[in-house]
């Protein structure tokens, strides 16, 4: 071979040496090359600080109810009867209403309002802190009837269930329902239980929907009464719309309702009132 072509071919080869260091510098820079940083989300703006020249500020419950007043002041029991006896158990507890079922007053064991009430807009939060027991439930039907068997015998399903309610207008008997049942919370027992009254009545007094939050969940009522009607709207659900409520005095006390308690082996009977209350406001309409 000449000389000519032995240098042409040396370049060659240099050539395509050359040429895979540069790939390999190339591909090396590549797989070092650091990621582009994360943009991380903002923090929310925190009460008080300062975001686009605007004072941030988290209103105070106070605030969400213009024109109310507080029935609660998260500190003690100013403005309600805690009942004679109840040694304790009807408490305050980091600002609400706690209750074990379990009060030892000989006589009323519910909590009641000093004042009294005629018509009215109460606002009000409650939670059952825990199921105590399974209990025979009923089918409760949209006319406000129990679901029965081809012997006209009411069927039941047994449920974990707890049991409260509130009163109005210094009557059990106009009780708004809390409690587990499929029916859910806010139907009036008595009225709907009374055979005397007429199946309008009864069918109002019925849950339209089951709008309870799980157990342990705190839940909000805003109940209206208007003379002898009764509107309840449940987690922004209106369960009651307009019913009557015949005979129903016109002016009482509100209560939060003692039920079950436990029993002699030192078990909860499975309707009982493991309860707490907070946020409590009330408008006057009289």
């Amino acid at each position: 071979m000449s000389i000519r072509y032995k240098i042409i071919g040396w370049g060659l080869c240099l050539c395509a040496v050359c040429s895979l260091v540069g790939q390999n510098e190339v591909l090396a820079q590549k797989e070092t090359k650091p990621d582009k940083p994360k943009t991380l989300p903002e923090p929310l703006p925190k009460e008080g600080s300062i975001t686009d020249g605007a004072i941030v500020k988290i209103p105070p419950e106070d605030a969400l109810h213009p024109g109310y007043t507080s029935l609660f002041n998260g500190e003690d029991f100013t403005g309600w009867k805690v009942p004679e006896g109840d040694n304790g158990h009807w408490k305050v507890v980091e600002g609400v209403i706690d209750y074990d079922a379990q009060s030892e007053a000989k006589g009323d064991k519910n909590l009641w309002t000093e004042k009294e009430y005629g018509d009215f807009i109460l606002s009000m939060e409650w939670r059952i802190k825990e199921t105590t027991g399974l209990y025979k439930v009923p089918i409760v039907l949209a006319d406000g009837s129990e679901l029965k068997d081809a012997k006209g015998n009411v069927i039941t399903v047994e449920l974990p269930n707890a049991d409260s309610g509130i009163y109005l207008r210094g009557t059990p008997k106009a009780q708004v329902n809390i409690w587990c049942w499929p029916i859910g919370s806010g139907e009036v027992y008595s009225y709907r239980r009374n055979q005397s009254v007429s199946p309008e009545v009864r069918a109002g007094v019925t849950p339209k929907i089951n709008a309870d939050k799980p157990v342990g969940e705190w839940n909000k009522f805003i109940i209206i009464m208007v003379k002898d009607r009764l509107t309840v709207i449940l987690n922004n659900e209106m369960v009651l719309e307009n019913a009557q409520l015949p005979d129903v005095p016109e002016k009482g006390p509100i209560a939060f309702q003692h039920h079950g308690g436990k029993l002699k082996d030192g078990t909860f009977s499975p309707a009982s009132s493991l309860m707490q209350f907070r946020n409590i406001y009330i408008k006057e309409l009289d």
